[in-house]
């Protein structure tokens, strides 16, 4: 037969448990999860940044390879 464990609404653990090493290293990392987590969500909405267009692509050449010398890279 279970025993019936009389206590305030709402406590799973007791107070004793709450003061270990082990619940503080599971608070640490939820912490850090929904820190995580958050930033993440908040990366998604807004929105994407581009490089300005003076900033010289990986892909584009440095110089002309037109015959004139003002066109296009």
């Amino acid at each position: 037969m279970i025993p019936n464990v009389v206590g305030p609404a709402g406590i799973l653990l007791p107070e004793s448990m709450l003061h270990t090493q082990w619940f503080a290293i599971l608070a640490t990392f939820v912490a850090i999860n929904t820190v995580m987590y958050a930033a993440l969500a908040v990366s998604k909405i807004l929105p994407k940044l581009h490089r300005p267009s003076w900033l010289r692509r990986s892909h584009e050449r440095a110089e002309t390879r037109s015959i004139y010398p003002d066109g296009p890279r």
